[in-house]
């Protein structure tokens, strides 16, 4: 683990030649939640993983946290580490931070992949996770815990995987106390700003979700790639939010046939 002069967190692998991509983990999470996708991706590309501002190893912003910012913090990280272009795979908000991020910085951005993120919602479901929100505010992070954890994974992996369980409490729990609460203001509202993009995001687009995931629908995957041209989606049957922790395999397979075809 390594760190640049903002204090963000990182790791990176793979042959310095080779194309590079840069994996955003989610709300809560780390860039631990990669590390199944790691070894593989990193036997043909520049592999980069970082932790947010305030999550895992990154220390906490100095200013409030929004998409911009992550958008920001992202381009110094690469300006830092001297990598021009990047394709970005993001995870729930990440594939919200990787969406602002092609449209801040366009011509850094190689390609994107957008996993398990939210776009529009109907008015009751804007309802739904500002109220979550709110929650969060008056509880932190373990005041929404366990309903998250249900969200994220079918009931037969809460019952068997209990050390994986433990792994990603253990992970949620641990984010500064501020960034959790303002990356899930981030995560009830900034879809707005991402809703039929201006600037257009043209890059070439995959977008994945789970059948079951109830905060990043299918039909929310669509709608995000039916608002970028020739977009692809993917929709994985049964799996939840957090399903490419579950069978991490599927998603490394739609992952790397999507980016030989876009970076070759």
């Amino acid at each position: 683990m390594m760190k640049v002069s903002n204090a963000t967190a990182y790791q990176i692998s793979g042959p310095e030649d080779a194309p590079a991509i840069v994996l955003i983990h989610g709300i809560g999470l780390n860039r631990h939640i990669r590390r199944d996708y790691e070894p593989e991706l990193a036997q043909h590309y520049r592999v980069l993983s970082y932790d947010l501002f305030g999550h895992g190893d990154s220390a906490a912003s100095e200013k409030t946290l929004s998409l911009t910012v992550f958008s920001e913090q992202l381009r110094e990280l690469l300006d830092e580490l001297g990598i021009e272009q990047c394709a970005v795979i993001g995870f729930s908000m990440g594939g919200m931070i990787n969406r602002r991020f092609a449209m801040d910085h366009p011509q850094r951005c190689t390609a994107l992949v957008v996993l398990n993120s939210p776009h529009e919602r109907s008015p009751d479901g804007q309802r739904l996770v500002e109220r979550r929100a709110a929650q969060t505010n008056d509880g932190g992070a373990a005041a929404t815990l366990q309903a998250a954890l249900e969200r994220w994974f079918t009931p037969q992996f809460l019952l068997t995987q209990r050390l994986k369980i433990s792994e990603v409490s253990k992970w949620v729990l641990a984010t500064e106390p501020n960034a959790f609460r303002e990356t899930r203001q981030i995560l009830a509202s900034g879809v707005i700003e991402l809703i039929r993009p201006q600037p257009p995001i043209t890059h070439s687009t995959l977008v994945m979700t789970c059948e079951n995931d109830s905060g990043s629908t299918p039909a929310m995957a669509h709608a995000i790639a039916s608002e970028i041209d020739g977009a692809q989606t993917i929709i994985i049957e049964r799996l939840k939010h957090l399903g490419l922790l579950e069978q991490p395999a599927v998603f490394i397979e739609s992952i790397t046939r999507f980016l030989h075809k876009a970076l070759t």
